[in-house]
């Protein structure tokens, strides 16, 4: 009886009771993983599916042209090899629609229509750079050319004014490089500069990307997609953005990056150069849930704090085993979260989710702690962790700030209503 009553003794101690929550906080480490990697699977298959759907319809649109391309004939190699040559000025017009999402099972892809109007003129090609002979130069032999990697996306046939003659454009291929060429055009006795204008229509998805190879280039995209992401290689030179959509412009000198006007042998791969408007959803359902996942522990940690006050506090004896089923049903509000948005939006899941949990745990600790007033404590304390973590997750720019306030209170709270309790005992 007397080794009985010394057992109990020891379980009942405050250091021994801290040291197994803890324990089990940690131990429920291990679910909060599964479910991140739960979440991980869940993303990658929607990117696959994305891809998938995506691929049929139209991929990032990258557009890399129009060039002039010149064969020569190389009397040292005595091989004809080709000059390319950039306009002078080049203008870009770009308006984008964001269509309806293309949906497989549960999965939607963004996607967008984009009509590219395209005007400029081109100066005398230069071949004294290279010492090449006029006599070894086919002028009846040039094309233009247009890089683009969505040949199968084009809306239309593509065509272009060139001073006062219309050119049309075959699709053509040069190992893995896609791009549209047209007929030949004589330039022996054309008069520079020459005017060219054309339009293309496209469909795409997630960017769209320019490269600036005129002398002067001009840059102007407008959509109805409300979250834009600018990058490559030069940021806008003014941007609107409203709920609404939003406007661009860029304008980019030949001073600005590192590559001349004229390429001899082979076109050089300038993509890193591009200009580059990526269509995004600045914080999908995943990532999300993501960010839910990782204030896992935190939740435990912060709900496990609560009842051992409750329990010190007002003397009420709880067994291990009741912190383990309490942990366990905060786990179970990220499977919920991830199954009910995967059907609806990430506001209503959560909301479903927070509310199951904070009922079954209030209900449980109704039961246990044997006092109305400590379950609609342990309810309110819930629902106010969760909301907070809400709008945290919500949050982008201040997520940190704000984050950083919520905690210290947290903590200034845990400190004054802990300030009672008797340790040494």
């Amino acid at each position: 009886m007397e080794n009985q009553e010394k057992q109990t003794s020891f379980f009942q101690n405050t250091s021994v009771k801290m040291f197994l929550i803890g324990f089990i906080a940690l131990v429920l480490l291990i679910p909060l993983v599964f479910v991140q990697n739960l979440i991980d699977e869940r993303s990658q298959r929607q990117k696959e599916v994305v891809s998938e759907t995506t691929d049929k319809w139209g991929n990032a649109i990258e557009l890399y042209g129009p060039i002039i391309r010149i064969p020569y004939k190389d009397n040292l190699s005595n091989t004809i090899n080709y000059a390319y040559f950039f306009p002078n000025q080049l203008k870009n017009s770009i308006t984008t629609q964001m269509e309806k999402p293309l949906e497989r099972s549960i999965y939607k892809s963004n996607v967008f229509s984009a009509v590219f109007q395209i005007k400029g003129n081109f100066s005398v090609p230069n071949f004294a750079k290279n010492s090449i002979p006029t006599s070894d130069i086919y002028w009846n032999k040039a094309k233009i050319i247009i890089q683009t990697n969505n040949l199968k996306s084009l809306k239309d046939s593509v065509s272009m004014k060139w001073g006062s003659y219309q050119l049309n454009f075959e699709p053509s291929t040069n190992n893995t490089v896609e791009y549209l060429e047209s007929d030949y055009i004589d330039l022996s006795k054309a008069v520079f500069p020459i005017s060219f204008s054309s339009t293309i229509k496209i469909n795409g998805s997630e960017s769209i990307s320019i490269i600036p190879i005129g002398k002067t280039t001009d840059i102007v995209m407008k959509s109805n997609w409300n979250s834009p992401s600018f990058n490559g290689f030069i940021a806008p030179t003014s941007r609107n953005v409203s709920a609404k959509g939003f406007e661009a412009t860029w304008k980019i000198l030949h001073f600005n990056r590192p590559f001349t006007q004229e390429q001899f042998k082979t076109l050089p791969d300038l993509k890193k150069y591009s200009v580059q408007t990526q269509f995004i959803t600045p914080v999908d359902q995943y990532q999300q849930n993501e960010r839910a996942a990782k204030y896992g522990f935190l939740v435990i940690g912060l709900t496990f704090l609560v009842f051992f006050l409750i329990q010190t506090l007002s003397k009420i004896n709880m067994h291990v085993f009741q912190y383990f089923m309490i942990g366990i049903a905060l786990v179970m509000f990220y499977t919920l979260l991830i199954a009910i948005t995967e059907h609806s939006s990430f506001s209503t899941a959560y909301i479903i989710a927070g509310v199951a949990v904070v009922v079954v745990i209030s209900l449980y600790s109704r039961s246990i702690l044997q006092q109305k007033k400590f379950a609609l404590f342990i309810a309110t304390s819930l629902t106010a962790l969760y909301a907070f973590i809400y709008v945290i997750i919500q949050l982008e720019d201040y997520a940190l700030l704000v984050g950083s306030i919520g905690l210290f209170a947290i903590l200034s709270a845990v400190m004054y209503f802990s300030r009672r309790i008797e340790w040494n005992k």
